[in-house]
């Protein structure tokens, strides 16, 4: 789970995002893809017979579902940059300090010595989205990519939550 950026100590201001090229290419790609099965979708529309008509409403679908997730992960990373600003300001934002061997694999035992004290302090407070967002990084880290990306949307639907309240 790539890190979200940082500001630059020495200017404040933040570079681009990690990832954020290779994200934005997959996702001309993914844009190419749609439009060719959407092009198919509307040309099987537009033969008159019902069951092109009904198999090209169908083939709609998939752009319509590409599009919904595509959008969905960008609002996940913005939010996650937000955090992660709000954090760095606040000089609470996780640092990659474990133990790694010489191929670059977090020791195991190091990542779950460092997890636990991250899921006590989800269990004491459970709507504090800093405490998800570390418990995101402590699964990341311990190797549970799933769990980490629930920690990490629920830490950004309670943000999502507070700085609408906030407002």
């Amino acid at each position: 789970m790539p890190g979200p950026s940082t500001p630059d100590a020495s200017s404040g201001r933040r570079g681009l995002p990690r990832g954020l090229a290779g994200a934005l290419a997959v996702t001309a790609l993914l844009a190419l893809y749609v439009w060719q099965i959407a092009g198919r979708g509307v040309a099987m529309i537009g033969t008159g017979e019902p069951v092109l008509i009904a198999i090209g409403l169908g083939v709609l679908v998939i752009p319509l579902l590409v599009i919904g997730l595509i959008a969905r992960e960008y609002w996940l990373a913005a939010t996650v940059q937000r955090m992660a600003d709000t954090l760095f300001a606040e000089g609470d934002l996780p640092v990659d300090d474990l133990p790694r061997s010489p191929g670059g694999r977090i020791d195991r035992a190091a990542a779950d010595a460092a997890f636990e004290p991250r899921r006590a302090a989800v269990e004491a407070a459970p709507e504090d989205w800093r405490a998800w967002y570390h418990l995101a990084f402590a699964y990341d880290a311990a190797g549970d990519r799933r769990r980490a990306r629930e920690a990490l949307r629920r830490a950004a639907g309670l943000y999502r939550a507070g700085t609408t309240k906030a407002s």
